[in-house]
């Protein structure tokens, strides 16, 4: 079934960037001294294969979402690994900004996840985040769009699925970028989540307010469109049945002209789903 486009999501990775040698490329007689000072290669996994986890989030709802496997293989073919961003914090961090760790030399699904490899760039920046990386104290994130997605509203509770949340699959997906992140969430946490959509619209309601306003009336169509909950207290879980604001998040200054979807704006939502009315 096609999505509801336009929603950038973020989610976290499945495992801690890793850093390795950069494969020599020199003679054997070079400097050793200057070939142990290259700059190493990250290497990154994400998106777990068919591995169920739960998102909570005021923007998205409360529900369980899983990637299939094939999901990235279309996205791949078209990008390439270099066409896919590879940022710090999703461009957001204070120093680093939108500066490029590297260009991926390889970005393929694996049999249980997308990997990516990336030769850092000498840069100041990245000379900074090596120690942190070789510690594993960054988790990974990424940033996509979702093309083609399964649902199931009503699935009944299981060992997964223990309160009968709806339950999301996504079989493609659009891959903008993706790297280390200070504080990813965690896919193969057993708790509940807050999606990382809760993170970046609190960053575009201080940057960005036309995009931010586009995107409060496009998660409040996501949500009706799917009956999904939201929280009914600031920070709460999002019960399935609550109310679904129209206002942004308790907590953020509500954004003018947010309060909902013109018709001609919910009838193009709609058709984009296949829902016929």
């Amino acid at each position: 079934m096609p999505a509801l486009r336009g929603l950038h999501l973020i989610r976290g990775g499945a495992m801690t960037p890793a850093l390795t040698p950069r494969p020599k490329a020199r003679a054997e007689d070079d400097d050793t001294a200057a070939a142990a000072d290259e700059m190493p290669v990250m290497t990154v996994e994400f998106s777990r294969f068919d591995t169920w986890y739960e998102i909570d989030s005021w923007w998205e709802g409360r529900f369980l979402e899983r990637t299939k496997k094939g999901a990235f293989k279309r996205t791949i073919k078209s990008l390439g690994p270099a066409g896919v961003k590879v940022l710090f914090n999703h461009g957001r961090d204070m120093q680093i900004h939108q500066k490029v760790l590297g260009v991926a030399s390889l970005l393929e699904e694996r049999d249980t996840s997308p990997y990516m490899e990336v030769p850092l760039l000498d840069t100041s920046y990245n000379r900074d985040l090596v120690p942190g990386l070789e510690a594993g104290a960054y988790g990974s994130s990424f940033m996509f769009e979702v093309i083609g997605e399964s649902w199931n509203r009503e699935p009944g509770q299981a060992d997964h699925n223990p309160e009968g949340l709806p339950e999301r699959t996504i079989t493609e997906i659009k891959l903008f970028e993706a790297g280390p992140v200070t504080w990813p969430a965690n896919p193969d946490a057993t708790a509940g989540l807050r999606s990382g959509v809760d993170w970046l619209m609190e960053e575009l309601a201080e940057r960005d307010s036309d995009q931010y306003q586009e995107l409060v009336r496009s998660f409040a169509a996501f949500r009706a469109i799917h009956g999904l909950g939201t929280p009914s207290r600031e920070d709460g879980p999002a019960a399935p049945g609550s109310p679904h604001p129209q206002a942004p998040a308790p907590g953020i200054e509500p954004a003018r002209h947010a309060r909902g979807l013109t018709a001609a704006q919910r009838k193009r939502r709609l058709s984009l789903l296949g829902v016929k009315r």
